[in-house]
């Protein structure tokens, strides 16, 4: 077996905010009827975790899942656990129209951490990330500088961000650029 390597091998760079390359992710794209009772059955074994409302993202023990679109979540796992988790997905939810698959290697994830995380990321979005619209628990599908990206708050100074893999290096480039020090407002 061929040893799992990420987009930029853990890369980091410390400026306004900390942007970290966060490793290796198993992630599972889950479509289907969201108000099922199978597939919230299934969630739940799965990563531990209810299926979130619209616009949000659950956290636990297991791993996440994270409300996409009206029949699509994101589930993270452990990436040695993913394809067990789509087997288990798929043996549960056989009687139910759906698509359960392993998109880990289709991915890149990145962390960014600091007071300023709203800031940086208001450089290249149309999503609101003010406090009033952009809390933990919160997920947005938006761009991303010239990119898709889906990011989520972990914490008030935390924000997780994932992209397609092909565009990974730009998107860390990007985020390093945003978050040059001496490059964010200043606010008397």
């Amino acid at each position: 077996m061929s040893d799992v390597q990420s987009v930029l091998g853990g890369a980091s760079f410390d400026g306004a905010v900390k942007v970290t390359e966060a490793g290796v992710q198993g992630m599972i794209t889950l479509r289907g009827d969201l108000g099922s009772e199978a597939l919230a059955k299934a969630v739940k074994s799965a990563v531990g975790l209810a299926v979130p409302a619209p616009l949000a993202v659950k956290s636990g023990a297991k791993g996440a899942v994270a409300w996409m679109s009206p029949d699509e979540l994101l589930l993270t796992v452990p990436y040695d656990q993913a394809e067990a988790a789509v087997a288990k997905l798929t043996k549960a939810l056989a009687d139910e129209h759906h698509l359960a698959v392993n998109v880990s290697d289709a991915r890149a994830v990145f962390t960014l951490s600091g007071d300023a995380v709203r800031d940086v990321l208001a450089k290249g979005t149309p999503a609101d990330v003010s406090p009033a619209g952009f809390k933990p628990g919160v997920i947005r599908r938006s761009q991303l500088g010239l990119v898709a990206a889906a990011f989520w708050m972990t914490s008030d100074t935390e924000v997780t961000v994932v992209c397609f893999r092909s565009v990974g290096e730009y998107m860390y480039n990007w985020l390093c650029t945003a978050a040059k020090p001496g490059t964010l407002p200043i606010v008397s």
